[in-house]
């Protein structure tokens, strides 16, 4: 099973050593074949744009790899057969809000981890955003609160569908 990884952890120090000593692991041992988008850009041209000058040259150089970057999300969560999305946060990052929207409408599979235990939902019948659980649910997918359930999760996927 190939599962992409919707997150906003790659982007501190901190979230990366998550996924690479927790998350990965977890995952790869329910025998998946993990695509970690933040792996996927070499960061020493995220590194060369960012000490470009300000100006114009340095904006159209993001923008060129934005796009870069967004196609090679959108085609890694088209190449996959689940995803695993995660949902910690105030609110759920917007990124992985719309990789989950987009994942729903392409029909994967979608577990979401809430590790935080803070409030997030619309109101107390909820976990989250409600429409960010709704297309979670919808999937035959489900939210988890712990690592540990990982496996759980994706082994009854099957009865849920």
């Amino acid at each position: 099973m190939r599962i992409y990884l919707a997150s906003p952890l790659g982007f501190s120090e901190a979230g990366t050593q998550f996924i690479r000593q927790t998350l990965l692991p977890e995952l790869t041992k329910i025998g998946a074949q993990v695509i970690n988008p933040f792996d996927m850009v070499d960061p020493k041209r995220i590194h060369d744009i960012s000490a470009m000058p300000a100006g114009s040259g340095r904006i159209e150089t993001w923008r060129k790899l934005n796009t870069e970057i967004g196609q090679l999300n959108q085609d890694s969560i088209d190449s996959c057969d689940a995803v695993f999305a995660v949902l910690d946060g105030v609110d759920v990052d917007s990124g992985t809000a719309a990789e989950i929207g987009y994942a729903f409408a392409k029909q994967k599979m979608i577990v979401g981890y809430r590790g935080d235990f803070r409030l997030s939902a619309d109101n107390e019948g909820g976990i989250v955003n409600l429409q960010v659980e709704h297309f979670i649910r919808a999937s035959g997918g489900t939210i988890i609160s712990k690592i540990s359930e990982i496996a759980e999760a994706f082994s009854s996927r099957s009865q849920r569908r």
